[in-house]
């Protein structure tokens, strides 16, 4: 939802993403929305170019972890077969934690970061590329 004022609050704040437009009437949606901008003109470079980044790199994020999660579980699943089923543990706590912890956190970071898959001028000169992102 997008809003500019105190009568806005609501909206805002039961939409899935709330974009609060600092207006004459106050900063009181600002203050309940998830995105800020200072001017309506801003919300073009806000949906084009963030927008289709953001899905981009969310499908990235879900295929990285589900690639993550299977090569883990296909390893327990092999370690069983050497160890002949018996239940041990084939790591330790620890290392289950800096796994987790490595490859969870610090991958996503820097694609957070560093992934812009297009320019965004080119999404702003063809807005048709933020719907193949959904």
């Amino acid at each position: 939802s997008l809003g500019d004022g105190a009568n806005d609050v609501s909206m805002i704040q039961v939409a899935d993403v709330g974009v609060g437009i600092s207006g004459q009437e106050g900063m009181q949606a600002v203050m309940a929305s998830d995105f800020a901008i200072p001017r309506f003109r801003h919300l073009e470079k806000l949906l084009l170019v963030h927008g289709h980044w953001c899905y981009s790199r969310l499908a990235n994020m879900v295929l990285y972890f589900f690639y993550k999660n299977a090569m883990f579980v296909a390893l327990l699943f092999w370690y069983q077969f050497y160890c002949g089923f018996s239940g041990s543990s084939m790591v330790d706590q620890w290392y289950l934690i800096f796994f987790n912890l490595l490859f969870s956190s610090l991958p996503q970071l820097i694609t957070g970061v560093l992934d812009k898959d297009v320019p965004a001028e080119v999404l702003i000169a063809v807005p048709q590329l933020y719907k193949s992102g959904q």
